[in-house]
């Protein structure tokens, strides 16, 4: 559910008509709506309360700081990848202690910034990265809390950009060489292991998979136990899917229906990672149509937001719902390429789409885009990034002005004499 919606003729994000907005802000803007936000945390969360958990949003979904300030007055956390997400997260005001620090590469510079922070814990991905954050929490006179990321090979059935818990992923430890890793962990006098981490993937609209790779952790931390490692967080990452087309992913009652028989034996605090599922249909797109084109092969829509706005669908072909800011009655259906301005043939926000036809300056709402949309945003071709703004009931604000040219060579200097 969102709070998306037609009255009459024209779009509202809650109590606010979009085409307002866009008169008042300039387009391309992302738009997230508050209501949805809050309710997609809270029926998370409640769907959980049977057992002691804490939701870790992923900060790679939507990463905010009026969002990520937001979840944490509701008593979330973060789940970040960089040094760059920490400083967010912090900056928003989550509590470290609610923080997890996963990610493949992090950097000594980076196990720094997250020691000082005294996080929750790191989930470590490598021995060569459990070695250094040892060495590096040594320097320091400090213990490192970590979790091991697990793979467990489970496929997702997702897309394979997104799956990542298969053997031939780059991300975590292979559940067969999980128990050695331990012992190494348990051996090293600067490390303190405090929880066992697992992520296989995202869009994942089946609780098989989860179910699956669950069970495979269950036997582990039964395992560990035997060897005398308590486990005592279960970070089961996140990965739960929406509806971007006719997918019909479980709602979160119905995974923790599956999933809670596995978990509550276990006695461990269970950390969730949910991004998607709680941001991706609580933000929309809203874009201008700058032209209309036929050829003999084709007819496009093109508008003035492009990949450098929205990657996703030049990235993994994905689909986003296109609709009217304003609809007007009488008019026909067009299939289309929607095109941005970007200087690629592979710009594209939908193909072959057929949507009422439209004209320069009418405006369109890309559905489903709170969630890897500004985050993965670029300045490809010298655009600046749009703006974002939250509506709450009638209220709105601009939680993140648009870039201008001067932010973009910010940083720049032309040598003397070159």
């Amino acid at each position: 559910m969102h709070h998306f919606h037609y009255r009459g003729e024209d779009l509202y994000c809650e109590e606010v008509p979009i085409s307002a907005l866009a008169e008042e802000v300039g387009t391309p803007f992302y738009l997230y709506s508050h209501a949805t936000l809050t309710r997609h945390f809270r029926v998370f969360n409640e769907a959980f309360q049977e057992i002691p958990h804490l939701i870790c949003f992923a900060a790679k979904a939507n990463a905010n700081l009026a969002i990520l300030n937001l979840f944490s007055t509701m008593g979330g956390g973060a789940d970040v990848v960089s040094g760059g997400e920490l400083f967010r997260a912090l900056r928003a005001g989550i509590a470290p202690d609610r923080i997890v620090f996963a990610g493949v590469g992090k950097s000594r510079e980076e196990m720094v910034e997250a020691l000082k922070a005294d996080i929750l814990m790191f989930n470590v991905e490598s021995s060569q990265e459990l070695r250094l954050l040892n060495q590096v929490a040594g320097e320091m006179g400090m213990v490192a809390r970590v979790a091991l990321r697990v793979n467990p090979d489970v496929d997702p059935k997702t897309h394979p950009y997104i799956s990542t818990g298969l053997k031939q992923s780059k991300f975590g430890i292979d559940i067969s060489l999980a128990l050695e890793e331990y012992q190494l962990a348990q051996s090293l006098p600067h490390i303190a292991i405090v929880g066992i981490h697992e992520h296989i993937g995202s869009q994942i609209t089946d609780v098989t998979p989860f179910v699956d790779s669950l069970s495979r952790i269950a036997e582990l931390i039964g395992e560990l136990r035997t060897l005398g490692i308590e486990i005592r967080y279960l970070d089961m990452g996140g990965g739960l899917g929406i509806p971007y087309d006719d997918e019909t992913p479980p709602h979160p009652t119905e995974m923790a229906k599956a999933i809670n028989p596995i978990l509550k034996p276990l006695g461990c605090t269970i950390i969730f990672e949910p991004g998607r599922v709680i941001v991706g249909n609580a933000g929309i797109l809203v874009t201008k149509v700058l032209y209309t084109k036929r050829t003999p092969e084709k007819d496009f829509v093109i508008v003035d937001a492009g990949m450098n706005d929205l990657v996703r669908p030049s990235l993994y072909e994905s689909y986003h719902a296109i609709q009217p800011v304003r609809r007007l009655d009488g008019r026909g259906r067009l299939t289309v390429d929607v095109v941005g301005p970007i200087c690629e043939s592979g710009d594209f926000l939908a193909k072959n789409r057929e949507i009422t036809m439209v004209e320069p300056g009418e405006l369109l709402a890309v559905m489903s885009a709170g969630a890897y949309g500004f985050t993965m945003a670029s300045n490809y071709n010298a655009r600046p990034k749009a703006a974002e703004v939250l509506v709450k009931e009638d209220r709105h604000f601009i939680i993140r002005a648009r870039e201008s040219y001067e932010d973009l060579i910010r940083g720049e200097d032309i040598p003397d004499n070159l």
